[in-house]
């Protein structure tokens, strides 16, 4: 009874000291039944825990001689199963189980594309029409300053026109002062003449009138002779 009992206690003792847990590999409990974890590597060793069909376990180490594994459950409890038990892969129910999870998800994940993708191009066709709105309103904004161009192209021109005229006018008021200046001095010189002109004639009047008294006496004296 006491070697049955140190017989396991040494397998264990044993596992723990060669268990390397960075060379644990999956396998999955065999979906056709339950089976056994025990304390060790034989059917004398004691009941553990009664394994599910199908349950996720880690396999630390495989005795070939027993045909044994010594595994770790999810809950971290490890034991002993038989290795013909044990499957590289999920059960087909797990993996049944898992592609259903994951067409649902997916299938949930779809509608949510969906709306995801409704909700964008709802965003699209907002941006589209804002564009075409943007579009419109710069072309009635170009048209509008090309008005404003051209209007202020005329004022500018009519400025300049302007400007233009002004200055005609006041080089024709600068010809009409000069003009009136000239006139004006040629009315002081023609007055000047006239006044010069009149002031030899009544010269030449009181001359002649000096003069003319001597002529007729001369005249006079040279007929008396006869």
């Amino acid at each position: 009874m006491t070697n049955r009992l140190l017989l396991p206690a040494a397998w264990l003792i044993a596992g723990l000291f060669s268990a390397n847990p960075s060379s644990a590999e999956p396998a999955w409990v065999s979906d056709k039944f339950e089976i056994m974890l025990r304390t060790g590597p034989s059917t004398s060793n004691a009941i553990q825990l009664m394994l599910q069909s199908g349950a996720r376990l880690e396999v630390l180490e495989r005795d070939a001689e027993s045909g044994y594994a010594r595994v770790r459950t999810a809950g971290g409890t490890e034991g002993w199963v038989l290795s013909r038990y044990l499957m590289g892969e999920p059960a087909a129910r797990e993996q049944l189980q898992q592609l259903t999870s994951e067409l649902t998800s997916a299938n949930a994940q779809g509608s949510t594309l969906g709306s995801q993708l409704s909700a964008i191009k709802g965003e699209y066709d907002s941006a589209t029409r804002r564009i075409t709105a943007l579009e419109a309103e710069k072309k009635a904004l170009q048209a509008e300053l090309d008005q404003i161009k051209k209007t202020a192209a005329n004022v500018l021109a009519i400025d300049s026109q302007n400007q233009g005229l002004q200055q005609q006018v006041t080089d024709a008021q600068i010809r009409v002062d000069i003009l009136e200046q000239e006139n004006e001095a040629l009315s002081v010189q023609t007055n000047r003449n006239w006044f010069i002109t009149g002031a030899l004639v009544l010269l030449g009047g009181i001359g002649a009138g000096l003069l003319l008294p001597h002529l007729r006496f001369h005249r006079r004296s040279g007929y008396d002779r006869f």
